[in-house]
């Protein structure tokens, strides 16, 4: 299993917090619950850092069977329409960049 992050490294607009969560809720989490070979999407919200650590107010993580899958998600129209609906909430209520990372996945039952 594999593991693509979207990593939103910035800050949430002030007092805009409460809106930036909902519009993610709302308005992505279905059009990623829709990414073709999806296993498990997995939405963050930054509550707290270390101190002098970068801030992440929102970390995605959608898993995959394998590279193919995945590939067919980032070619998929839901992703295109995600691509769209973050710009519009990107600049609405964030302020940074957004970075993507692909794991490989370990899982230890404790």
């Amino acid at each position: 299993m594999i593991t693509r992050y979207a990593l939103f490294e910035g800050s949430v607009k002030d007092g805009k917090t409460p809106e930036f969560r909902a519009a993610v809720f709302e308005r992505l989490v279905p059009l990623w619950q829709q990414f073709p070979g999806a296993n498990e999407v997995r939405v963050m919200f930054g509550e707290d850092r270390d101190e002098g650590a970068p801030e992440f107010p929102l970390i995605l993580a959608i898993s995959y069977p394998d590279h193919a899958a995945m590939e067919q998600a980032l070619q998929s129209a839901p992703r295109s329409q995600s691509r769209e609906v973050t710009g519009e909430i990107v600049a609405a209520f964030f302020d940074g960049r957004i970075h993507h990372h692909v794991t490989s996945a370990n899982h230890y039952d404790t």
